[in-house]
């Protein structure tokens, strides 16, 4: 086990050690120390450090200035404070230090950012865990005591971060001021600095308002515009791109409408401004209200020291309201565009990073040398423009490749060496880190991940295992920053957490090696038995391909070897769909190989390779992907008194073997479940929930995929019993809900619980659907409506039934869990991308076949029918002096509950207040809570029967902290 994953199970055993282990102490006797003329993030550190003694102990310890004579001390500041004595490390600016000197605790950074992290990683020696969408705190607390630390933490990367991507309502296009606030202020805590943004522009399918494109003349002193275009963010009242209808959240089945404010549920920004900010009047609001958005919130992200990056794609797309202003794309206009853009920016909120997307076609398709010219020119255009304005952020490249398929690192080669250069993972993150990383050299170069895709986004998707091997490469390949692409937040705790680790500390676990017979990197297999290959006596061996591999890894003895590869193209019928390179022993052996394009479709084509040398034992053959899938048919390697021959693919064929074994593309993950499962779910069921999550990580069913658009679903035409044995972990894990003790362990446990089982729900789902289309074909094709009518009867309508039955089952384990704007995102996705194909539409054919309204058990429910459930949706766990926590709670229930209290006192101080609240529309209820020192709230509902529900879970035994920094 890691020793990053260790430390919860030390906090919890220091209970039951003796004072030779840990040191036991008194609350009256501790204090935080921190320097009297402290900086705001020394002072947040500190503060901090209180807050978490706190909920792990109970004991709420004063912070001073200077350490007293007698008693103990958590000495909190950076290292070149007179505070720190004795430390022989040299810190770096954003290392932390944390070390136990007598009955002292040093918590010491090499700058004001190494201090908090320090402070940060302390807790999670307490055993907090941290996440995007909020803390974990387990269930019991433990004595204030603490162990033997000598810890020196440094990050392997310079930038760590996140790229939220607009686009879909599970992502940021919902989030307003305190959601980027929340989310902002959790990523110091898992030790991150960098947050970015993506802006698509104009029918891509709609501009967004992140950035703003126009001229200089058209902003104003304050970097508000005089100029607007059509724009916005996703609302429900919008039929957008992606497959989404447009639909009135009151519209919604089983009450789920009782989560949303109004039916045209969106960002703040865009309330009021209609489903897309046509005029010119109200996009210039929507552009001004997002432009104060983001300077609120990214002047919050510098107060904590994280760098804030956002960007257009390239090369610019200009709005036609724009274009028609005068000046259109040439290379001068758009130096003056990027004026303006540049211009309104440096009035309006502060970056670090002005990024460049590449064209996402770019990913599966070859490009032409001229157009990537265009996309060099208009950065080259763009570095003009923030030379002449004295930009004060730097500039970088991303998109979805790293550069064109002939040349990964061009872009190396063709700009200034102070532009980074960065890419997200192709194919949705299930390629790995782009190898091209490593041949660009001397300038920023950050690598992305996928922390989900969007293919399966109303899924669960666990890739612990993957973001490791992500991090491992990206690391191997010199790069400096490591980010993670995402919409949703807690459902990609694990990942999330997987990734920040691995950003810090990459021991005790190490890249998963080949077993000693080798085997195949990832990859598909394909077989096409009915073709004739031309130029070859040996047709079987090319029928059977393997394609979509990274490489082979081949054990050989050490020697020199003659290699020769077998191709086929077995399914491209013109040049340019399929380019890829070979290396062998980490040489360059093909550079650019199209198949179609050298012989044709169906033709053998074979490349010998003489003198490959070997000396560690296993021969590598690595693919260097370009334009879609590399593919190979066959392979053989020939030495002195050694032959291998593999039939990729295929089975064994005269000499040739059956094809190699698939190794695992990820790391090993246990170490990482017994942690988290642990902090989750509580040392009752840790062991035995670890395993689970262990085994399904990078391994579970992706019942949703593309269907127009994200998180959609397909009919199955298998039945259930030949499915079901894929979610056989769903009731395993449901096997140990009995054992878990504590409210808040029990929560985070039901909450993945409900995520399994609404997986599950939505499958069976699918193979119902399949049924039910079958039925309704055959009504469909009975001309006599009489006839029609009665087959519908007998066989549509009971299918209709029980679609709806199964439907509802899992929209029911959805609303369960459902406590976060993504989550609320999921719900809109059901209602408004999959219900009109799966649900609307056809009821209305099966009425309408029938001749008469569809029965009651044939329509899904309208009132919400489970139980009464409470949460907030934006957790912020910081303020400054002065600023109002403004709290948005959600009520799920049958009926209006009898009262909504939300109750607060100074952190671990005095009774309890009672806040006003006011409802606000359907479940929303407000309040607003200020206070001038660290408070503690929570939320108690009373339903009209049963017992009061909490939020948190735990309260009122553990509530939610707020920490309230001085101003300045």
């Amino acid at each position: 086990m890691g020793k990053a994953h260790v430390t919860f199970l030390l906090a919890l055993a220091l209970a039951s050690l003796g004072a030779s282990e840990a040191q036991a102490l008194k609350a009256d006797e501790v204090v935080v120390v921190c320097p009297q003329d402290a900086s705001f993030l020394e002072r947040l550190a500190a503060q901090e450090v209180r807050r978490y003694l706190y909920v792990r102990t109970g004991e709420r310890v004063r912070i001073v200035g200077e350490r007293p004579a007698g008693g103990c001390a958590v000495v909190v500041a950076r290292q070149d404070r007179g505070l720190i004595s004795g430390v022989d490390v040299a810190l770096e600016p954003e290392d932390y230090l944390l070390r136990t000197k007598g009955r002292d605790l040093i918590v010491a950074g090499g700058s004001d950012v190494g201090t908090l992290y320090g402070a940060y990683r302390l807790a999670e020696h307490l055993g907090v865990r941290f996440y995007m969408h909020g803390d974990v705190v387990p269930d019991a607390r433990v004595p204030l005591e603490w162990p033997e630390l000598d810890e020196h933490g440094a990050p392997l990367f310079n930038l760590r971060g996140i790229q939220p991507f607009h686009d879909f309502p599970e992502g940021p296009d919902w989030w307003s001021t305190d959601d980027y606030k929340a989310i902002l202020g959790q990523l110091p805590k898992m030790r991150m600095n960098f947050f970015g943004l993506h802006t698509y522009p104009e029918n891509r399918p709609n501009a967004e308002p992140t950035v703003w494109i126009g001229r200089p003349e058209d902003v104003n002193d304050d970097g508000t515009v005089r100029h607007s275009y059509p724009v916005l963010y996703y609302t429900t009242a919008l039929i957008a791109g992606w497959g989404f209808n447009a639909k009135k959240t009151s519209d919604y089945v089983l009450g789920a409408g009782m989560m949303y404010d109004r039916d045209g549920f969106g960002s703040d920004v865009m309330r009021g401004l209609g489903p897309r900010a046509e005029g010119l009047e109200t996009g210039i609001e929507l552009f001004n209200r997002t432009g104060a958005m983001f300077n609120d919130a990214f002047t919050f992200a510098h107060r904590l020291g994280v760098k804030t990056c956002v960007g257009t794609e390239t090369p610019l797309v200009v709005p036609q309201r724009v274009a028609g202003r005068g000046g259109g794309p040439e290379k001068a206009g758009v130096q003056d565009l990027y004026e303006g853009i540049f211009t309104r920016i440096m009035r309006t909120y502060p970056i670090d990073y002005y990024w460049f997307w590449t064209p996402e076609g770019w990913t599966w398709q070859g490009v032409e040398k001229d157009v990537v010219q265009k996309t060099i020119d208009d950065v080259l255009a763009a570095a003009a423009a923030a030379k002449k304005l004295g930009a004060p952020f730097r500039l970088a490249t991303c998109g979805w490749v790293l550069g064109p398929q002939y040349d990964r690192a061009l872009f190396d080669k063709a700009l200034p060496k102070d532009v980074a250069v960065s890419c997200i993972s192709r194919s949705v993150g299930h390629e790995p880190v782009e190898p091209g990383f490593a041949d660009v050299e001397g300038r920023p170069k950050w690598a992305i991940p996928w922390l989900e895709d969007d293919p399966a986004q109303n899924s669960p998707q666990l890739w612990a295992g993957r973001m490791r091997l992500d991090a491992h490469d990206a690391l191997a390949y010199g790069c400096t920053g490591l980010m993670g692409i995402h919409w949703r937040t807690r459902v990609l705790g694990p990942n999330i957490a997987a990734l920040a680790h691995a950003a810090w500390d990459q021991t005790g676990w190490t890249r998963s090696e080949p077993e000693d017979e080798g085997g195949v990197v990832g990859g598909q297999v394909a077989n096409f038995a009915s073709a004739e290959i031309a130029d070859t006596k040996d047709d079987p061996l090319y029928q059977t391909v393997r394609y979509k591999m990274s490489a082979y890894r081949v054990p050989v003895p050490n020697a020199t070897y003659r290699v020769t590869l077998h191709f086929c193209e077995p399914h491209y019928k013109e040049a340019g769909k399929r380019v890829f390179g070979v290396k062998l022993e980490g040489r360059t052996v093909i550079e650019t190989l199209d198949m179609f394009a050298s012989v044709g479709r169906n033709r053998a084509l074979d490349y010998a390779f003489e003198d490959i040398k070997v000396e560690d034992g296993m021969l590598d053959v690595d693919f260097i992907k370009q334009v879609e899938y590399p593919c190979m048919a066959a392979f053989a390697i020939e030495g002195d008194g050694f032959d291998r021959k593999v039939n990729c693919g295929g089975p064994a064929y005269q000499d040739y073997l059956e094809d190699l074994a698939t190794l695992s593309p990820h790391k090993p993950a246990g170490d990482f479940y017994d942690d988290w499962a642990l902090s989750q779910f509580g040392p009752e069921v840790a062991e035995d929930a670890a395993r689970i999550f262990e085994n399904v990580d990078g391994r579970l069913p992706r019942p949703s995929d593309w269907v127009n658009g994200p998180g959609g679903y397909r009919p199955d035409g298998r039945s259930w019993a030949k499915v079901s044995g894929d979610y056989a972990y769903v009731d395993a894990f449901a096997a140990l809900r009995p054992r878990v003790a504590g409210a808040g362990h029990l929560e985070r446990f039901d909450y993945w619980l409900g995520q399994f089982r609404f997986m599950r729900a939505t499958k069976r789902m699918c193979c119902v659907w399949h049924r039910f289309n079958q039925a309704m074909k055959q009504a469909k094709a009975e001309e006599d409506p009489e006839k029609a009518a009665a087959l519908a009867r007998e066989t549509a309508l009971p299918l209709r039934k029980e679609l709806v039955a199964v439907v509802c089952e899992a929209y029911r384990e959805l609303l369960a869990t459902v406590n976060t704007w993504g989550a609320m995102g999921s719900v809109t996705n059901l209602e408004q991308h999959t219900f009109a194909d799966l649900l609307e539409k056809p009821g209305r054919e099966l009425a309408k076949i029938l001749g008469e309204p569809l029965p009651a058990d044939a329509l899904p429910p309208r009132d919400y029918d489970g139980p009464t459930r409470v949460f907030v949706p934006t957790i912020r766990t910081g303020l400054v002096d002065g600023e109002e926590l403004d709290l948005k709670v959600i009520v799920l229930s049958k009926a209006p509950p009898r009262s909504v209290r939300v109750h607060w006192r100074p952190m671990g101080q005095g009774d309890y207040r009672q806040a006003p609240v006011t409802h606000a529309a359907r479940g929303w209820y407000r309040a607003a809570l200020a206070a001038a020192d660290d408070f503690e709230y929570y939320i108690e509902v009373a339903p009209v029967e049963g017992d009061a529900v909490y939020w948190p879970a735990t309260a009122p035994d553990l509530n939610q902290t707020v920490v309230v920094t001085p101003a300045s």
